[in-house]
């Protein structure tokens, strides 16, 4: 076990952790990636690695991928990024105003206004450390209930106000400074998942969170607080449901990314092991039973990433290696964009 979760933990750093090393560079049993070109003019899919998906204001599906952000209505693809030139584009955040915020690999965090879209975008601005980010690599976007904007960075947590950035390093009490995602739950208290411990934020002070035999969680990448107020996590040793005073420990696959739809279920995508990923859902009415056992929707070799459902009750989800590209789940079939 000790030997998986070592093979494990150095499998995860080689395809997530944010460095210059591209995507082409992880190979499998089962296939061997070719290095991509950047192509964010001809391209008309997402077909390189996908991170993130989100839902416009108006419905839209915006998806973050190496390639640039591409916008989904319904019917075609635009790449509303073929303009900046960036290494990759990591997530993708239209806040409460309408304005778009893109996060990159390398290169800092890049604004759209909300209007006019179809601009000719002199009035991007472009974020980097020189204007105050905590560090260039952001992989997270969030927006708190009081409209401020997070950024989860390779260097903290970056808080921007509309005009300034406040950073929380682990001088401040922050569990660990490389960040992999920022949660706020319904009692106002903000969570960060860190490629070590997770913590939370009462607005005063960081908690650091052990589980039940003290001993420390390991390179956190999700967080999600579920319909009754618990909080949900994933690591490289599984995924965890905390209630406040003590843990569960649900499955032992990890979860890069973790949601819970409107009927109440419980969706993953996370490692079964070394070479394998699944797209996984835990059932509403076996969720809290002792042995849930999770349905695979689709599985095969690295890596399933982030999920969104979407007003339609649809499922999508990102992916990478030889299934890069963004997917759809109806409840019945799996469409590959890239196919279709």
């Amino acid at each position: 076990m000790i030997k998986y979760f070592l093979v494990y933990t150095l499998f995860l750093m080689s395809v997530l952790l944010s460095s210059c090393m591209g995507q082409n560079q992880i190979n499998t049993s089962e296939d061997k990636i070719k290095p991509e070109t950047k192509d964010t003019v001809t391209s008309p899919v997402p077909n390189s690695m996908v991170r993130n998906v989100r839902q416009a204001r108006n419905g839209d599906i915006l998806v973050a991928s190496w390639n640039g952000v591409f916008r989904y209505n319904g019917k075609t693809f635009t790449n509303i990024t073929s303009n900046i030139q960036s290494p990759s584009f990591w997530d993708v955040l239209e806040d409460r105003k309408g304005n778009l915020w893109f996060a990159t690999r390398d290169s800092g965090v890049y604004f759209y206004p909300s209007a006019p879209l179809n601009a000719d975008r002199k009035s991007i601005q472009h974020f980097t450390t020189k204007d105050g980010l905590a560090n260039n690599r952001v992989g997270k976007i969030f927006e708190d209930k009081a409209g401020y904007i997070w950024f989860a960075t390779g260097g903290g947590a970056s808080r921007y106000d509309g005009k300034s950035f406040r950073n929380f390093t682990t001088k401040e009490g922050l569990s660990n400074n490389d960040l992999t995602t920022i949660m706020e739950d319904k009692t106002g208290k903000l969570w960060f998942g860190t490629r070590g411990e997770p913590c939370f934020y009462d607005g005063k002070t960081f908690t650091t969170l052990k589980n039940d035999s003290g001993n420390a969680f390991n390179n956190v990448w999700s967080i999600m607080e579920d319909h009754k107020g618990n909080i949900w996590f994933g690591d490289v040793d599984g995924l965890w449901r905390y209630d406040g005073m003590s843990y569960t420990k649900v499955s032992e696959r990890g979860a890069y990314a973790i949601i819970q739809d409107k009927k109440g279920n419980i969706w993953t995508t996370g490692a079964i092991n070394q070479n394998v990923w699944a797209l996984s859902r835990y059932e509403a009415n076996s969720l809290y039973n002792k042995n849930t056992t999770p349905t695979e929707i689709i599985s095969g070799s690295p890596a399933f990433l982030g999920i969104l459902e979407a007003n339609d009750g649809s499922i999508w989800f990102g992916a990478l290696g030889s299934k890069s590209g963004v997917f759809r789940y109806d409840g019945k079939t799996i469409t590959d964009f890239k196919s279709k």
